[in-house]
């Protein structure tokens, strides 16, 4: 449809466009080397492992996000609880993610390389939730069926600032077992009946009673580096979990990779996603949320052009609203199911609205240019990133190069050079 459009945009769009240079930024990296020892040696903590009852059932949940390393995770997790003699099975922990069906949740988990054959226990998928209790607000609590059918449940997340509220705990094992956990049952409670710019509040309370009626055993908390690598891996007891959290999230802050630009005209962002981000790029990034959201202000970017979806969000486009101009290609690429079920049990529609729409890359990119006020397009602060997990290559323009040459973290990876498109109006993507 967008395909074919021939809008026709005063004075056009043949603007001068500044030339880019290529920059490297560079982060503190911790690393975990051997991913499978860590997590073999985090749950055969005598207090982790006491855990574990020999013949038990244990229903592992793991998430829809883009986890660095979660395959190997996930299959060390299930050879540990093997060893200790119990018998894990997987379920998807994910809300409404994966289009709110079972099938499609499953579909989610393959797609990260979570399958029977690959980490040695069996998916078990299903939307049926079962009601666990109500509290004294009548917030009622529920969970997957088949994980309230175990003996046992352990949780795999990463723990990251999250991006739509602010808080001491954020995303993390707290937030997939009220959200995660609850399925779309329970992820439609607490959206409509807290809102979502309240979880910072509202979880902790509701995890805490969810807890005195399940047997939730350890979390198995992430945290990654700027890198996208796993830097930290822990066994989080129930006990422990309120506080272990809060101090993994102020670690995970202080790794995360950020722009290094206070104000950008325009940031041409080359893939979102569901894989990349909650919101499909990340607020604590862009400097920009939801119309509900708060605190996310920096950077101030005046313009941002989304050129494309990820593979692996499979069509979920939710935070598309965040983009200023979208391309066509990236609009036929929407599922707008699997969008909408996301959106709409977060209550925040925004999250779905659609940014204008430009026929190539070359044009999305023009108009963001073009519209930026009291700006001449040759002058313009540019930034084009891959996405907002990967940060430490960048292209920028001619106008940033002064703000290069004085951070110490920024290093000119060679000269500038004008914009290049592709005869089909592609814009040229970077490599790492």
């Amino acid at each position: 449809m967008f395909k074919n459009l021939n809008i026709q945009i005063a004075g056009g769009l043949n603007v001068q466009l500044p030339k880019m240079a290529p920059v490297r930024q560079s982060f503190v990296s911790q690393q975990i080397e051997d991913i499978e020892a860590a997590v073999f040696a985090q749950i055969n903590r005598p207090e982790v492992a006491g855990t574990i009852a020999s013949g038990a059932s244990i229903a592992i949940g793991v998430g829809s996000r883009g986890i660095a390393n979660l395959e190997p995770i996930t299959r060390a997790t299930v050879q540990a609880i093997k060893q200790l003699g119990a018998e894990p099975f997987i379920f998807p922990a994910m809300g409404s993610h994966g289009g709110a069906t079972a099938e499609g949740q499953a579909g989610v988990l393959a797609g990260y390389g979570i399958t029977e054959d690959r980490v040695g226990a069996p998916i078990r998928a299903t939307m049926e939730t079962a009601l666990v209790s109500t509290m004294a607000d009548g917030t009622r609590l529920y969970m997957d069926k088949y994980a309230h059918e175990a003996d046992g449940i352990v949780l795999i997340n990463r723990i990251k600032p999250h991006t739509d509220f602010k808080g001491a705990i954020e995303s993390g094992i707290v937030k997939m077992m009220v959200i995660g956990m609850g399925k779309i049952q329970g992820a439609t409670i607490m959206h409509t009946e807290h809102g979502m710019v309240n979880f910072g509040a509202a979880l902790p309370p509701v995890a805490a009673a969810l807890m005195e009626h399940i047997p939730f055993l350890f979390g198995m908390g992430l945290v990654e580096n700027a890198y996208e690598n796993t830097a930290i891996i822990e066994a989080i007891l129930g006990a422990d979990l309120f506080d272990r959290e809060k101090i993994l999230q102020a670690r995970a802050k202080e790794m995360m990779a950020r722009l290094p630009f206070d104000e950008i005209d325009v940031l041409i962002i080359e893939q979102m996603g569901k894989d990349i981000s909650g919101a499909g790029m990340d607020p604590n990034v862009i400097g920009r949320g939801t119309r509900a959201a708060f605190g996310f202000n920096k950077p101030a970017i005046t313009k941002i052009v989304a050129l494309d979806l990820t593979d692996k969000t499979k069509g979920n486009a939710t935070g598309l609203g965040l983009a200023d101009v979208i391309t066509a290609r990236l609009f036929e690429r929407i599922d707008f199911e699997y969008t909408y079920a996301n959106v709409i049990t977060s209550a925040y529609l925004d999250a779905g609205a659609i940014p204008l729409v430009m026929k190539s890359e070359a044009d999305a990119i023009r108009l963001a240019v073009k519209t930026t006020p009291r700006v001449k397009p040759e002058n313009s602060r540019i930034v084009q990133i891959r996405d907002t997990l990967t940060l430490d290559h960048m292209a920028v323009s001619e106008a940033l190069l002064p703000l290069v040459d004085e951070n110490e973290r920024l290093t000119l990876a060679g000269d500038a050079s004008p914009f290049r498109f592709e005869p089909d109006g592609r814009l040229a993507r970077l490599h790492p």
